[in-house]
């Protein structure tokens, strides 16, 4: 499965904005996430809890990223932010929204 067809658009069960398909991630203004996914992009979890911003990370190979937590499991994992899209996550403002939680 690719990631072209693995996202899709949503709406947020944390703030209840839509967020549109995107290859690249993205998430509402809330920053939170669905726990969908065991390894990166299988979409095999039963958990399916909601998924806490912890922090904001940045590697030179990936780029930034959310660290989410899941509220019903403890799972972590990191999440792509979404840069050069329609649906542009604004990285100054993450690091605002993750500074305050």
């Amino acid at each position: 499965m690719t990631r072209k067809r693995e996202n899709t658009s949503f709406q947020c069960e944390k703030c209840g904005a839509e967020v549109i398909r995107l290859t690249n991630g993205s998430y509402p203004y809330c920053l939170y996430s669905e726990h969908l996914d065991n390894n990166p992009g299988d979409r095999l979890s039963e958990c399916k809890g909601l998924m806490k911003p912890i922090v904001l990370d940045y590697s030179a190979k990936k780029g930034h990223q959310i660290l989410h937590q899941c509220v019903k499991c403890k799972k972590t994992q990191k999440n792509k932010v979404a840069t050069d899209t329609v649906q542009e996550d604004n990285i100054i403002q993450l690091m605002y929204q993750l500074q305050l939680k």
